[in-house]
């Protein structure tokens, strides 16, 4: 089977692969430049982009950036979207992945589109307020959905304050790495895996005149790309393949503790946004579980639930400082991300995001495959 394009509103990608937002720094312009040169559509992160060009911003001695207008910095997210559009040669779209959790989540959507963004795809949280932070400028908008609940929540509300609809959603299950949008014990429940989420949040897009459906969270191979696209989806988001290609902006560390994760090594923690959120167990994460609390205080204000630190101190550790840590290669004091299938990638090896591209389209034999399905 041959795929089809993914088409978002305006905007056409020749191939329907968008590659999940990872922050901090695992998807930057390096890997987001590479995949939308390759036709798919490539994703920068919007959080912590200060630890991006530390140049810009200002730091505290300990080098993380001061409040959220630094952590989350205008300047640095500028330079990194337009250095992914040189890098994509044209090709393909680049699009930018905002947390609605984030504090200026408003200012930061504002700072995309001015840079030149094609699409924002945004989640941890229903993006309600979306249509009145970008306008009328020509950007494609897709949330973040779980449900047909929360996709009709925003359309009806999108519909009436601004006369606009989404150009597509993502339907994210929960085997996806980083936040999920489910309670922790839903995560483990039947009727909350994709497969069985996916037939009610299409039936809800029809009723909206089509909306196009993305599906993402477990979505690993060519054979479960085919498999939705067959039943009515228009493309699906991937990030954890991503994270073990040589143009990943995350350091040589991070790849390492992913491809070495076991998949007993992929677990659930609570965090200060509120969501549960998908990890590999590191020298950190074992000190966590046994009751350490590794809180350092609050200095970069990076999202509005932890209300300054005080849900960081609760769960025993703030999230930019600890995701900043592993961007910076700091094993023992990093927290690392993975979606619940990175354990497969031992199997593949670190590769070119040419070349996972023509795995996942079809035109390459894919290592990771067993003879179990890995649709979810």
């Amino acid at each position: 089977m041959s795929l089809p394009p993914l088409r978002i509103g305006k905007k056409k990608a020749e191939i329907p692969i968008i590659q999940g937002g990872m922050g901090v720094g695992i998807s930057w312009e390096k890997l987001a430049g590479a995949v939308a040169r390759e036709g798919a559509v490539g994703v920068v992160s919007a959080v912590g982009t200060g630890y991006r060009h530390p140049s810009m911003v200002k730091r505290d001695r300990f080098g993380r950036p001061i409040g959220s207008i630094y952590t989350h910095s205008k300047e640095a997210l500028t330079k990194i979207i337009q250095d992914a559009k040189k890098l994509s040669e044209g090709r393909g779209l680049i699009g930018v992945n905002i947390l609605c959790a984030i504090t200026d989540y408003g200012r930061v959507a504002q700072d995309a589109v001015e840079a030149g963004a094609d699409l924002i795809i945004s989640g941890a949280g229903l993006p309600m307020k979306l249509p009145e932070y970008v306008g009328d400028a020509d950007v494609a908008l897709v949330p973040i959905v779980s449900s047909a609940r929360a996709m009709n929540l925003i359309c009806r509300s999108w519909e009436k304050k601004y006369k606009r609809l989404p150009d597509a959603v993502v339907l994210e299950g929960p085997k996806s790495g980083g936040h999920q949008g489910f309670k922790y014990e839903e995560c483990f429940m039947d009727e909350y895996q994709l497969e069985n989420l996916f037939p009610s949040v299409l039936e809800e897009a029809k009723r909206w005149g089509n909306i196009p459906v993305i599906v993402a969270g477990g979505v690993w191979s060519y054979q479960d790309i085919k498999h939705y696209i067959e039943r009515g989806a228009a493309g699906v988001q991937m990030a954890t393949r991503f994270i073990a290609t040589y143009e990943c902006d995350a350091p040589l560390i991070y790849k390492e503790v992913v491809l070495n994760a076991d998949e007993e090594d992929i677990i659930l923690l609570k965090s200060p946004v509120g969501y549960p959120l998908r990890v590999i167990k590191t020298p950190f994460v074992e000190r966590l579980l046994a009751g350490y609390n590794g809180w350092n205080g609050c200095v970069s204000h990076c999202i509005t639930p932890c209300n300054k630190g005080e849900e960081a101190k609760k769960v025993g550790f703030c999230i930019a400082d600890r995701l900043g840590a592993a961007w910076l290669g700091n094993y023992e004091e990093g927290i690392f991300i993975s979606g619940a299938n990175g354990h497969l990638l031992k199997k593949q090896g670190i590769i070119s995001v040419k070349e996972l591209l023509e795995m996942l389209t079809g035109k390459r034999p894919d290592p990771t495959l067993q003879a179990e399905a890995f649709i979810k």
